[in-house]
C-alpha cells in the first residue's frame, strides 16, 4: 500500500546492542528514569525486535539498522536526528546532548538515497555552534496535509531554528509553550501531542491561553477531532504515538503503557479511523521516549514511483 501524506508505509528503526538511560539527557527529560537493570541491554534489544515483527505483520516496511556502539545510548530514537519529506528532502538536525550528535548515520542516509527519491539532504548540525537546537520530529510535530509544524519551546527546540527549517520545508511554524504539572517546559513536542490524519492527541492543559485557543483553531480548520489527554496520560506516553499505513489501512502505533492508560471512549474514537497497535517497550521507555521516538517515518517518494 502506498504512503498516505500523513501516515508513512515505511519506517526506519534502530536496534541497540548497548542500550541504557542516557545520563546526558536526564536533567531536562521529566519522563526519564535511571536504569540500573543489568539486563536492560538484552531487554531493549528484544523489545525492538518484537516491535519490528509486529509492524511487519501489519504490513509496514521496516528498515532495521543495528547499533553496536556503546557511545550512543539513545540511538533507539532515530526520529530526533533526521526527518524525511514528500518533496524529496531529508533534514539532519542539531541535537542538544553531545553524545546524541554521534547518532547521525551516513548508512541510513545512503539507504534513503538508494531506495527513495532524495532531492536534497539539508544538514543543520552546525547550528550547535550557535547553541541552537532542533530535535527532528521530537521537536516538530508535522501536519503534512496542511503544511504545518507544531513546536513547543524548550532547550531542545529553538524558535529561531524552527522558523528557519520551516521556511526551507515550506511549512508554517506554530510555536507555543507547554508545561508539565510542575511548570517545567515539555522537552519534546511529541510527548504532549500527536497529529494523525483524522484526529489529534494532545494535553490541552499543558498549553496556556491564548496559545491553547490558537492551537484549537488550527485543529478546527483542519477538520481533525481533538482527543484531549490528561497529565497522567502524558506521563504514560499516550501522545507519543505515530500514524502509519499498513496493508489494511491506517494504524496508530503506541506503547502498551500508553494504550493501557487510554479510556475506552478514547480508544473508540481513535479506532473510528485507525487501528490501534500497541507495542511492549517498557525498558526503552525508561530512557524517556516511547513508540513515536523509536519510529522515523519515511515520507519520501519511492525510487520506482
Amino acid at each position: 500500500m502506498r504512503n498516505s501524506v500523513q501516515a508513512p508505509a515505511a519506517v526506519v528503526m534502530v536496534r541497540p546492542h548497548h542500550f541504557c538511560s542516557n545520563p546526558q539527557t536526564m536533567r531536562d527529560n521529566a519522563y526519564q528514569t535511571s536504569n540500573s537493570n543489568r539486563d536492560a541491554k538484552q531487554q531493549a534489544y528484544a523489545e525492538v525486535s518484537a516491535a519490528v515483527r509486529q509492524l511487519e505483520r501489519h504490513g509496514v516496511l521496516v528498515h532495521l539498522f543495528e547499533d553496536e556502539q556503546q557511545i550512543t545510548p539513545d540511538s533507539v530514537f532515530p526520529n530526533n536526528w533526521f526527518s524525511t519529506h514528500a518533496d524529496g528532502r531529508v533534514v539532519i538536525y542539531p541535537m542538544f546532548a553531545e553524545n546524541r550528535r554521534l547518532e547521525v548515520r551516513p548508512d541510513i542516509i545512503e539507504l534513503l538515497k538508494a531506495q527513495y527519491q532524495v532531492a536534497e539532504v539539508v544538514d543543520y548540525t552546525s547550528y550547535v555552534q550557535q547553541q541552537l537546537f532542533l530535535e527532528g520530529t521530537g521537536s516538530l510535530v508535522i501536519d503534512h496535509l496542511n503544511h504545518l509544524a507544531f513546536a513547543a519551546v524548550s532547550k531542545r527546540t529553538s524558535p529561531a531554528l524552527v522558523r528557519k527549517v520551516c521556511q526551507q520545508l515550506n511549512l508554517t511554524p506554530v510555536i507555543f509553550n507547554a508545561f508539565d504539572q510542575q511548570g517545567v517546559a515539555v522537552y519534546h513536542t511529541n510527548v504532549m501531542m500527536c497529529v494523525a490524519s483524522q484526529f489529534v492527541l494532545i494535553c490541552l492543559q499543558m498549553v496556556p491561553e491564548p496559545e491553547r485557543a490558537e492551537l484549537l483553531a488550527y485543529f478546527q480548520q483542519s477538520g481533525r477531532e481533538v482527543i484531549d489527554l490528561s497529565f497522567q496520560q502524558i506521563q504514560s506516553f499516550c501522545a507519543n504515538a505515530i500514524e502509519l499505513t499498513g496493508s489494511q489501512g491506517p494504524l496508530l502505533v503506541m506503547s502498551e503503557t500508553a494504550s493501557n492508560a487510554l479510556t475506552g471512549e478514547q480508544i473508540q474514537r481513535i479506532e473510528h479511523t485507525a487501528r490501534l497497535v500497541s507495542i511492549q517497550v517498557p525498558t526503552i521507555e525508561s530512557a524517556g521516549g516511547s513508540a513515536r521516538c523509536m519510529i522515523a517515518g519515511i515520507h519520501l517518494p519511492t525510487a520506482t514511483a
